[in-house]
């Protein structure tokens, strides 16, 4: 007979346990998962290519961030903490696959630029320093690969990690064009999460309510010969902190 549930960890562990091995592909069981979708580099994957994303780009043209500390959530192979860091901002990044950081950090060898990649779970790892928080936390795509109860875990990510007026900016599924529009509850009666889930702009502006919304649109569609990454599947938005 167990009885080893004491603390809010070990809730969300035991809520990780209902997906099947395999579903839950943004906890340490995935990386797996993950490594086998990176291993061919050479494969015809919209995010593989070494653009960084639209939004992110415009972001910065337009000054409404501006270079400080970053924290990269999710990186892949690095796409968007290269441009970050070439931008002139510190560049963390977090990925769980071993071979998705192998390949980023091969591609900043190549750009010439500083980037400290981290391979792990960004919820068990040190991320920013008590008196050095993240201007600027980035999610291109992680976000809608978490269970909801995860939601909690990345709200308290934001709420220790995030800089007072820094900002978080993130892409993810749009309903209507990707992801499963299960409800919350059905994805533990599954156990699985359909290839992540998709949000509407109202979902995402109260999960995020204690931030200021800035932006919030669809992605641009970016042609082949762009230098810029954009798919029109995805909500792209950018949320300020509140003096904290």
């Amino acid at each position: 007979m167990d009885r080893n549930i004491r603390t809010v960890d070990d809730v969300m562990k035991l809520l990780d346990g209902l997906f099947a091995p395999g579903a839950d592909r943004w906890t340490a069981d995935g990386a797996s998962w993950w490594d086998g979708f990176y291993a061919d580099r050479s494969r015809p994957v919209p995010f593989f290519v070494s653009k960084p994303d639209e939004n992110l780009a415009s972001l910065v043209d337009r000054g409404l961030i501006k270079p400080g500390r970053a924290l990269d959530l999710g990186c892949g192979p690095g796409r968007n903490a290269i441009y970050l860091a070439s931008m002139g901002f510190e560049v963390d990044a977090v990925d769980l696959s071993p071979t998705a950081i192998s390949w980023a950090e091969d591609r900043a060898t190549d750009a010439g630029v500083e980037v400290r990649f981290r391979c792990g779970d960004a919820f068990d790892l040190p991320t920013g320093e008590p008196d050095r928080p993240y201007d600027l936390i980035y999610d291109s795509g992680c976000f809608h690969h978490l269970p909801p109860h995860r939601r909690v875990s990345y709200r308290s990510l934001l709420d220790r990690a995030l800089a007072p007026g820094g900002h978080l900016a993130l892409t993810c599924f749009a309903t209507g064009a990707m992801g499963s529009e299960l409800n919350d509850a059905d994805f533990y009666e599954q156990s699985r999460l359909h290839g992540g889930l998709a949000y509407t702009p109202e979902s995402l502006r109260w999960i995020f309510s204690d931030l200021a919304e800035i932006e919030l649109r669809r992605m641009r569609d970016e042609p082949a010969e762009s230098p810029l990454f954009g798919e029109p599947f995805l909500w792209t938005a950018l949320f300020r902190a509140r003096g904290r």
